[in-house]
């Protein structure tokens, strides 16, 4: 059998789908393989380009690859997509994963270090909490509001929820105070939970020079800067910081044809928690005339007042994202320069 140049393998919980392509694009092979069995097939085979989508486990099987001496490439799932043929399964797949990594314009992503995939997951388990905490909350208000009271919103009211309810004469049912009262105690020991993943993200990257050159620019706090190095392993994927700023999903969708630009709203694509990240930063800003116009200069400002309040969020973000590109790229510190 000739030997594959690029093997394309469909990830799976337990069995792991491979097909082979030689140089000129033709199958040679194709192979469904246990975890163990697939490690056993590419600790002996030959190097050659190991091609798969960028999805759970793949940054650990590309680690993996990378030991065995072998070339590994990740591909987003949405660039697969146009290369599977007729009906799908698990072969097709793996098939339509070694074509697309054989494209020469085919855009790859660099594959996570065993740290930055430790962060990312602490940081997961944080956004998992504030999901909670959120519904918790909304669960408080809901039942409240049976019994004719409107909670306002805010964490500094449910803090101090029964001195709230107690300040507004408010009577309730004894077993819906007991109920509340469980919900609340939820709601404080979510808080805590928040407060310590962000505290170990923090004691982990204490060090670490990219985090603290992202924290030079102006929106950007030990969070969204973890959450930067977390999710981008090589910032020269990117041509340049507006690229980056599309992968985020902050820059307009576009749907142009005959000539005629028609631009939308934000696309939404790729990084979702980054791009709220990015947003919720730049809203901070925004909401502080003098440390925009600091910052940003009069163009801000200028901004603001011609367009609604969330366009001009979303343009600063935009902005915050193509100079966190340029630090992490460059390895300097932000500096102002108006």
């Amino acid at each position: 059998m000739n030997t594959p140049h690029i093997i394309g393998i469909d990830l799976g919980k337990n069995s792991f789908h491979l097909v082979g392509h030689d140089q000129s694009g033709q199958r040679l092979f194709k192979k469904k393989l246990t975890r163990q069995k697939l490690l056993e097939f590419l600790a002996f085979h030959e190097p050659v380009i190991i091609a798969m989508e960028s999805c759970g486990g793949s940054h650990w099987l590309a680690r993996k690859c990378s030991e065995f001496g072998h070339t590994a490439k990740l591909i987003p799932p949405q660039y697969v997509k146009p290369y599977v043929k007729t009906n799908k399964n698990d072969f097709i797949d793996a098939d339509a994963i070694a074509e697309a990594a054989s494209r020469p314009t085919m855009r790859f992503s660099s594959p996570k270090t065993e740290s930055a995939q430790v962060i990312s997951t602490i940081q997961k388990i944080r956004n998992g909490y504030i999901r909670e905490r959120t519904a918790c909350m909304n669960r408080i208000g809901s039942i409240l509001l049976e019994f004719g009271i409107s909670l306002p919103k805010g964490h500094s009211i449910m803090k101090g929820l029964f001195q709230w309810l107690a300040d507004k004469n408010q009577h309730l049912p004894p077993l819906i105070v007991f109920e509340l009262t469980e919900l609340h105690e939820h709601y404080l020991n979510l808080n805590e939970r928040i407060a310590s993943q962000a505290n170990k993200v923090e004691r982990i990257l204490a060090d670490n020079e990219q985090v603290k050159q992202l924290q030079s620019i102006p929106g950007i706090g030990p969070v969204v800067a973890s959450a930067c190095v977390s999710s981008v392993s090589e910032p020269s994927d990117f041509k340049n910081g507006r690229n980056f700023a599309a992968w985020i999903g902050l820059v307009p969708l576009q749907h142009s044809t005959g000539g005629k630009t028609i631009l939308l709203g934000i696309s939404k694509r790729g990084n979702k928690e980054l791009r709220t990240l990015f947003i919720h930063g730049a809203r901070s800003i925004l909401w502080r005339d003098k440390s925009a116009e600091k910052y940003f200069g009069s163009w801000l400002i200028n901004l603001k007042k011609r367009k609604p309040f969330n366009v001009a969020v979303v343009a600063l973000a935009n902005k915050i994202a193509r100079i966190a590109w340029a630090v992490l790229v460059n390895k300097k510190s932000f500096e102002i320069r108006i």
